[in-house]
């Protein structure tokens, strides 16, 4: 079992590179390959890479995500956005707030049947959890799509739709949280009184908070672009913007990705080249590999034999939400054949977002919180294995893959 950080990191990166290649082969994403490596080293299986070292090495996700968020701005410009703005709007209210009602019906009245709770009513356990897992259904992880996207150099209508969706879910997401955990907070406790500031307030003002993060670091980095030659200065200049986003958002508590995202939003629509993004993408496999053998890393098996029914469940309907939401707003956007049709498989990642709002909750509800966070990590875990080759398939299907060169 391996415990030195720096050792555990260079087994992840070369052997995450010989799993992407073997997934490759297989025709699938690479990123398949790396979540299965991860896994594979996981403590839960091989237990080569220890769990201190996972844990030791959780700063790279965080740098991971601040790239990625910057990445998805890239492929924002306001040309296609107001182009696809109606699009993105109704696609967006759709599959989010219809998997949140899904999810949330869905538990509500078979969790009592198929994973009854000792002493636990409608009131005080079943709606609440249900409300709560409901909301974090909300949440799409930008991740696996901006790695499977920028793997193929997918191009088009659905692309562009599909990473401005996810990137929107988040925020959403994280409103449709607050408001959650005020009312179950109402309904388990039966006399606390819901505050409106908490449910709706701070959840705005943290989302405000990273767009103006976002629209300061992005300004301050075109005014620095422009005073060097060399592309290698421009690597240290974006990467170190990213890095000074992501820490600044984790310290003042706001949202990392939504941050980023904004300022390579800003980037690409006010810089007058592309050379920011060119030097970024220059280093992505290596952040991508790192990334998700990680994340295959906190594989824990007991988890899936512990809490599989409710995994199952979640996963289900879930999917059921965001694929027909999609279908249903993009029907009622007049969107293009190939966005109403593919859109919904490119929607079901999930990640980093679910798992930081369902520990919220777990450590709120102790009474309904293991549970539930153990339902929502298996399902987690299962839909990141699931979901990248339904991404791939999906902008294949669109047409939008670039041919080989």
């Amino acid at each position: 079992m391996v415990t030195n950080v720096i050792l555990a990191l260079g087994i992840i990166v070369i052997l995450g590179f010989i799993g992407g290649l073997a997934a490759n082969k297989l025709k699938l994403p690479r990123v398949t390959g790396y979540l299965v490596i991860g896994i594979l080293l996981s403590p839960s299986l091989l237990n080569v890479i220890s769990g201190t070292a996972v844990e030791e090495l959780s700063i790279i996700t965080d740098i991971a995500l601040g790239i990625i968020a910057f990445l998805i701005g890239n492929n924002l410009h306001l040309k296609s956005l107001r182009k696809l703005g109606k699009d993105i709007a109704w696609i967006t209210l759709f599959q989010s707030i219809g998997a949140g009602i899904i999810v949330t019906l869905f538990l509500m009245f078979l969790v009592p049947f198929v994973v009854p709770i000792a002493g636990a009513t409608m009131t005080n356990t079943y709606f609440p959890m249900a409300f709560i897992i409901g909301a974090i259904a909300c949440a799409t992880a930008p991740a696996a799509t901006v790695a499977v996207v920028n793997e193929y150099k997918a191009r088009g209508s659905l692309t562009t739709t599909l990473l401005a969706v996810v990137v929107l879910d988040d925020a959403i997401a994280v409103v449709i949280f607050s408001f959650a955990l005020g009312i179950a907070g109402l309904l388990v406790s039966g006399d606390g009184v819901v505050s409106l500031y908490e449910m709706l307030g701070i959840p705005l003002i943290h989302i405000v908070g990273a767009i103006v993060l976002g629209l300061a670091l992005a300004f301050a980095m075109i005014y620095m672009a422009k005073l060097v030659k060399r592309r290698g200065f421009l690597l240290v200049i974006a990467f170190g913007m990213i890095m000074l986003c992501v820490g600044i958002a984790n310290y003042l508590n706001l949202s990392l990705i939504m941050a980023n995202m904004v300022v390579g939003f800003v980037v690409a629509n006010a810089a007058k080249t592309n050379d920011m993004f060119l030097a970024i993408e220059e280093i992505e496999d290596i952040i991508f590999a790192m990334f998700f053998v990680l994340a295959g890393l906190h594989f824990d098996f007991s988890v899936i034999k512990e809490a599989g029914i409710l995994a199952l469940l979640i996963l289900f309907s879930r999917g059921f939400g965001k694929y027909f939401g999609a279908r249903a707003g993009a029907a009622l956007a007049g969107s293009p054949p190939n966005v109403k049709k593919c859109i919904g498989l490119g929607l079901l990642p999930q990640a980093g977002v679910a798992l930081g709002l369902v520990l919220l909750g777990a450590r709120a509800f102790p009474s309904f919180g293991v549970i539930m966070l153990n339902g929502v990590l298996a399902s987690v875990i299962i839909n990141e294995l699931v979901a990248p080759p339904l991404v791939k398939y999906a902008i294949s299907k669109a047409g939008e893959i670039a041919p080989e060169t």
